[in-house]
């Protein structure tokens, strides 16, 4: 799906069609089928093997300098399911009349521009508009954090009452989770040290930054850290809960086969005194007329004398 979007006299962002386009305007491809590749390549002159990496699920974060475009591959996050999170790449090019962005898939990052609620975004303004992508970048990985920080605290209540695995499997899916996001969020740290190093670039018609500028992406790149730092501390908070957890259910688990074999000890303490008085050999009480009583009283006995040597030595 290709779209086109242009900020009108009134700085409302509004879509256009691919045959009116005009310099200023932002190209949104999502998803696309190569057919849309070649409209894309026509419209634009940017190459279709260049649009095509930007679909690439594993393709890293990275600056790409041509003659006639900027090629920027930021990573933005993607929810996968309710425990599951991954990093997904966003490609931003930067020619003299269009801003193009291309990703695999409906970008969670690129929506929120789409819905005219940023006041300082204008579709000509490229390369603040770039900053302001990977800013709301930074944002989203921070707000995911602090979802799967949240996640972490429900699923520790749910362990602390619970035997079973699947709450340690949620929690190996948000490390997972973690561990995607401190790659991708390293990744977008070198994109944006680089794009900071870019500002005295040859190129400065494709990406000319003013002051405001450098601040945006100096505020981005502190964001972007602090995202980071967030995204370490949580790991390891994780990795000693998972650590933790384990010894904990493993403990419950051996207090429950204690516990058990007490009870089978406690059973087969009778049954064996009964058993003994089953055989066709003389016994004692045999000739007894109480001596029916007798065994069970003595079954009965014993069977306490094991309960309570069991009950001191903590085995129930």
């Amino acid at each position: 799906m290709i779209q086109a979007f242009k900020h009108d006299e009134n700085n409302v962002l509004a879509e256009m069609s691919l045959e009116q386009l005009d310099k200023g305007s932002w190209i949104n491809c999502a998803a696309p089928s190569q057919e849309e590749l070649s409209h894309l390549n026509e419209l634009t002159g940017i190459p279709v093997y260049s649009l095509q990496t930007a679909l690439d699920r594993e393709e890293r974060s990275h600056v790409e300098l041509e003659d006639d475009y900027i090629f920027v591959v930021v990573n933005t996050p993607v929810v996968l399911e309710t425990d599951a999170y991954d990093a997904l790449p966003l490609g931003i090019f930067i020619t003299k009349n269009y801003f193009i962005t291309v990703c695999l898939e409906q970008n969670l990052v690129v929506k929120k521009f789409l819905g005219n609620t940023f006041t300082s975004f204008q579709t000509y303004k490229k390369t603040r508009f770039l900053f302001q992508i990977l800013s709301q970048a930074s944002s989203s990985f921070l707000f995911y954090l602090q979802q799967i920080y949240k996640q972490t605290d429900v699923i520790e209540t749910q362990v602390r009452k619970s035997l079973q695995n699947k709450e340690l499997l949620r929690l190996l899916e948000l490390q997972k989770s973690l561990t995607y996001f401190n790659f991708a969020l390293h990744a977008n740290e070198n994109v944006m040290e680089r794009l900071m190093r870019l500002r005295n670039s040859p190129l400065p018609s494709l990406l000319k930054m003013y002051e405001e500028d450098e601040d945006l992406l100096e505020d981005v790149i502190i964001e972007n850290k602090q995202a980071l730092e967030m995204a370490e501390i949580y790991t390891n908070i994780l990795m000693s809960m998972m650590d933790s957890f384990s010894s904990i259910i493993s403990n419950r688990l051996s207090q429950i086969m204690k516990f058990l074999t007490s009870v089978t000890i406690i059973l087969a303490t009778p049954t064996l005194i009964y058993s003994l008085w089953g055989i066709n050999v003389p016994v004692p009480f045999e000739s007894s007329p109480f001596g029916f009583v007798e065994v069970t009283l003595l079954g009965v006995a014993v069977t306490v004398a094991v309960t309570f040597v069991l009950w001191k030595k903590n085995m129930l």
